[in-house]
């Protein structure tokens, strides 16, 4: 409709210009000027219209993206919007040699929020194990030192949940050696039986980088029960070769019944929790649970040796939805 509207006032106009040219007289030219000046009004107008109606396509678009969260409430958040350590109302640490017979030593000290993030960094640095047991065959003792640092963080005893949606953008490294995660423990129990989620890990698998999205229970760390799903690091590169300098969005959608982990709106893995059961009949994911990050070295991260530090883990945010 604008188009031919915009025709025939173009095409009148050089009617009235070849006539105004023809005769010539001081009038006829007042009469362009007023032309001029009623065709530049005309032509903003429809610019403006146009614009606006691009304007309205895009938050039509925007409410639409934003159409699966109308249910769903947020009962949580953890933006890191302060510099310094990150809220001690919301964050514990784990401290020292933890599990998987990992490199790092993990300790407060390598996590701090900077410029509306949380910043986890690895360190290549030798700390002494005060634990250190030479004649030990726990592994957590008879190393004298550790080789290298990180952190762990998590909010047990601080904010659980059950069900709903969980979203976490993160920049993740992935160096040799890293061993990054974003996942969940159930309350109660002891591993496996309390029930793990891994919304995100990434390492190496049969010297494969993936990006891992998993689920395990079980009743003894010797019967674990995984249902696991890797895709390759070179499935998202293909898409885009920077795919490892971008923030992406990890979610988990958590319900009875299921529970869904994608990355960037990508489906990575559904587990049917109608069949994650311990042998005593009990569902470790009908339970609370609360979230841990945290960035891993060596085990299955690989081996760091040849890799430079210091390597940095970037959260940008963590918010947890509830259905209404």
């Amino acid at each position: 409709m604008q188009f031919f509207l915009l025709k025939a006032t173009f095409s009148t106009f050089n009617s009235l210009l070849c006539d105004l040219i023809n005769q010539n007289t001081l009038n006829n030219l007042i009469n362009l000027m007023k032309t001029f000046t009623y065709l530049f009004y005309y032509l903003s107008i429809c610019l403006l219209i146009s614009c606006t109606s691009k304007k309205q396509d895009d938050t039509e678009l925007v409410l639409e993206d934003s159409a699966e969260k109308e249910d769903y409430r947020l009962i949580w958040s953890e933006e890191f919007n302060i510099d310094g350590k990150p809220d001690t109302s919301s964050w514990s640490y784990e401290h020292g040699f933890v599990r998987n017979e990992e490199l790092q030593w993990y300790q407060s000290e390598n996590a701090t929020c900077k410029d509306g993030m949380l910043v986890i960094t690895a360190k290549e640095e030798k700390i002494p194990n005060p634990k250190f047991t030479e004649d030990s065959n726990n592994w957590k003792e008879n190393r004298a030192f550790a080789n290298y640092t990180s952190a762990s963080l998590n909010t047990r005893g601080k904010m659980n949940f059950k069900y709903g949606l969980v979203e976490v953008k993160a920049k993740i490294d992935t160096t040799m050696g890293m061993w990054p995660a974003i996942w969940t423990l159930g309350e109660s129990k002891g591993w496996p039986s309390n029930g793990e989620v891994d919304i995100m890990e990434f390492y190496r698998s049969d010297s494969t980088a993936v990006i891992m999205a998993n689920a395990a229970w079980g009743d003894h760390w010797t019967k674990v029960i995984w249902d696991s799903q890797e895709t390759p690091l070179n499935h998202f590169l293909k898409k885009d070769t920077d795919w490892a300098e971008k923030f992406h969005i990890w979610k988990m959608d958590w319900t009875e019944n299921y529970i869904k982990l994608f990355l960037d709106d990508e489906l990575l893995n559904e587990i049917d929790l109608t069949k994650s059961l311990n042998g005593d009949g009990y569902n470790p994911f009908h339970q609370p649970h609360y979230l841990l990050l945290n960035l891993a070295i060596g085990s299955n991260g690989g081996d760091p040796s040849e890799s430079t530090f210091p390597r940095k883990y970037w959260v940008d945010y963590v918010r947890v939805y509830a259905k209404e």
